[in-house]
């Protein structure tokens, strides 16, 4: 008798010989989905709903192309058969195959442009989360993988953000703009994302006058300046805010709802959250534009016309999210 209380989905389906295209389909969505093969054509999962709903798509595809297909509910019927239904979903060698993945990447990694490190992260990251989302039962080797990842994680980040700050806690005052005019700025050189956008909203929001020192390490900032994207300078991280964000607040420039969706954009890009659709086209632009161009004041130059370009783009969306909003609201 089954005393885990774990039911299981059966799909037992058939395809004629002739469809060769469907059958690939079916296999492909089968595997997608962490299914266990127990035979030819017969399919376990765990029971959840969404794996139901995802289930009979697949058996009702098999039927269209006339096929058979049968999904049921079953139970083990003693404990040990409800152990061995679990061990056919053990994810403990896929784990080990993404950690051999990882290891033998770290060792190319300093030889990588910005957009290399960049796609090669994004890549690795969505295997990851491609194999955690079938991890029906995590266990040890889920939470070792985990650890790695971090690890081979902050390698990649440290590449493509030398001496990134750490966040800070603490709130953010209120700043006046007046009291920040004509000053001297200053910031890591080679800019990547983060500190590109800072300053162009520096300049374009801020303080029209500013003038900017970019700096081989952070030691180097002078007193004078005001220093920001490292730790220990006037604006940083703080909680969950990047840099750019952290200007926004200090600013009162958070209540321009084109630049906190820009501000979304950059976080993406530089922490990670929430996906921003634009953010991989100006990844790209960013890293095209540091291959092309060794000096930070033309990289700034060049990449503040971008900026303006999303900076209106987000303000026609929103302009567009209102009026539509607007309308809802007469009807």
């Amino acid at each position: 008798m089954n005393t885990t209380g774990l039911s299981w989905l059966l799909l037992i389906v058939s395809l004629p010989t002739s469809s060769a295209t469907a059958r690939m389909r079916v296999w492909r969505g089968l595997k997608a989905l962490g299914c266990a093969a127990l035979r030819d054509g017969a399919h376990l999962l765990p029971t959840r709903p969404e794996h139901e709903q995802a289930l009979q798509e697949l058996g009702d595809e098999c039927l269209r192309e006339g096929g058979s297909a049968w999904l049921m509910s079953v139970l083990p019927r003693s404990d040990e058969d409800a152990v061995a239904y679990r061990h056919l979903f053990d994810r403990s060698d896929d784990y080990v195959q993404l950690r051999k993945t990882w290891k033998e990447a770290n060792g190319g990694l300093a030889a990588m442009g910005p957009q290399e490190l960049a796609r090669l992260q994004r890549k690795l990251q969505r295997e990851f989360d491609a194999a955690r989302a079938i991890d029906f039962f995590p266990g040890d080797a889920s939470a070792e993988a985990e650890a790695a990842w971090n690890d081979f994680n902050k390698r990649i980040e440290s590449l493509l953000s030398p001496d990134e700050p750490h966040e800070t806690e603490g709130g953010i005052p209120r700043l006046d703009i007046g009291d920040y005019q004509g000053r001297l700025w200053a910031t890591r050189r080679r800019l990547w994302v983060d500190r590109v956008a800072s300053a162009w909203l520096i300049r374009r929001f801020i303080d029209r006058d500013a003038r900017f020192q970019w700096l081989a390490k952070p030691s180097d900032c002078p007193k004078r300046a005001l220093g920001f994207d490292f730790d220990g300078a006037a604006f940083t991280h703080v909680g969950d805010r990047v840099t750019f964000e952290t200007l926004l607040a200090s600013f009162g420039l958070d209540a321009d709802p084109a630049l906190v969706r820009l501000g979304s954009m950059v976080h993406a890009l530089d922490v990670g959250g929430e996906p921003v659709p634009e953010a991989k086209g100006f990844e790209a632009v960013m890293a095209g534009a540091r291959e092309r161009l060794a000096d930070d004041d033309a990289l700034l130059a060049d990449m503040s016309t971008v900026l303006d370009s999303i900076y209106a783009h987000f303000q026609r969306e929103v302009q567009r999210n209102n009026a539509s909003n607007d309308k809802s609201g007469a009807k």
